[in-house]
């Protein structure tokens, strides 16, 4: 029987979904994604378009021939048994709404926003959504303070097995979390093997200040996202709260809103990064309307776009840095292809950065 490159495009993807039996898992060679001493991993974010368990999000991975990733909430939280939301998924987190963010606990707003206040675009919650949304995140809750970290310790075994480490864990603290709700995140992370967690960076003192202490007091980092949020000012203020203050540095976002090589900064501030994101941007546009996530220009497949990611990769290799690069899949996916067959083109295009 003769297929058509969609058909059979749709076939792989179907059979990449399946969940992974110990049998096939065997069958499997394990990945290696460590190119010239820098390792490539990804956010599990890249396939939120995807259905997204333990096994399939791992299956992916296996498929991309990526062994490293920052995990998100979502698929890990699901394996270990969260309640089920209806909006959101399993364990409320995702898919994540914006640039590799996932939501704060369980289908909370975002911080800053009073409950009941959509998102951008969105009509306010009524009372009764407002007060469902409250009994899910009450829920969800009463589960993180009560489920074993067994089931995170077989997540990881599961992992390695296959030849994936966990080397970041996504589930947003906030200032509204309890000190118990903190100590489950940074339980998880510890036991996933992650060796910090990531938020985004924060713009509330208060936030930042309590996410540095807890993380201080842990010794197990804290590393914040960043967008457009430029230059050492910045940096400076969230990496001089803690010792244990870090950045996750997305270079794309870096170059989109500020047209300016990101490779002086990682230079920098190398000590203090704990991972990158990897995604090709083109710069703002002088006079022009800013595009793309918070402002600047658009995502774009990589080598399409303008940022300097070959640079910032040799940079990597040439000092021996020892922080991974996340590729964060967010450009538009082309007609014809698929999710898995751009994280591939992403990953082939980093091995020969790093040649």
């Amino acid at each position: 029987m003769a297929f058509t490159r969609r058909e059979f495009g749709k076939i792989t993807l179907a059979a990449a979904a399946l969940p992974l039996s110990p049998w096939r898992l065997a069958a499997v060679t394990k990945p290696n994604s460590v190119f010239g001493g820098v390792q490539i991993g990804t956010i599990t974010y890249s396939f939120r378009s995807l259905p997204s368990s333990a096994e399939q999000v791992l299956r992916y991975c296996l498929d991309c021939g990526i062994s490293g990733v920052e995990l998100m909430s979502n698929a890990a939280e699901s394996y270990a048994g969260a309640p089920q939301s209806p909006r959101m998924g399993p364990g409320g987190g995702g898919p994540p709404a914006g640039a590799g963010a996932p939501p704060p606990g369980a289908g909370a707003p975002p911080p800053g926003m009073p409950m009941g206040q959509g998102g951008p675009g969105r009509a306010p919650l009524t009372p009764e959504q407002q007060a469902e949304m409250k009994t899910r995140a009450e829920a969800l809750k009463a589960w993180r303070l009560s489920v074993p970290m067994e089931k995170y310790k077989a997540f990881r075994k599961m992992y390695e097995d296959a030849g994936v480490k966990i080397y970041a864990f996504k589930l947003p603290p906030t200032l509204e979390m309890s000190d118990e709700e903190y100590a489950y995140i940074w339980n998880v992370a510890d036991t996933l093997g992650a060796d910090h967690v990531t938020m985004e960076l924060p713009t509330n003192d208060a936030l930042l200040k309590r996410v540095a202490d807890y993380a201080a007091q842990r010794k197990l980092r804290i590393a914040f996202h960043t967008h457009g949020q430029g230059g050492a000012s910045g940096f400076d203020k969230v990496l001089n709260a803690s010792p244990y203050t870090a950045l996750n540095f997305d270079v794309g976002h870096y170059y989109g809103v500020n047209g300016e090589s990101p490779v002086p900064l990682v230079e920098k501030y190398h000590e203090r990064i704990a991972s990158l994101h990897l995604k090709d941007r083109k710069g703002p546009t002088p006079g022009g309307t800013a595009e793309g996530p918070r402002g600047g220009g658009p995502n774009m497949p990589w080598g399409q776009g303008e940022t300097p990611l070959v640079a910032v990769l040799q940079s990597m290799k040439a000092h021996k840095y020892p922080f991974p690069a996340s590729i964060e899949y967010e450009y538009q996916t082309p007609e014809g292809s698929d999710v898995l067959t751009e994280m591939k083109k992403c990953v082939e295009y980093c091995k020969n950065a790093l040649a």
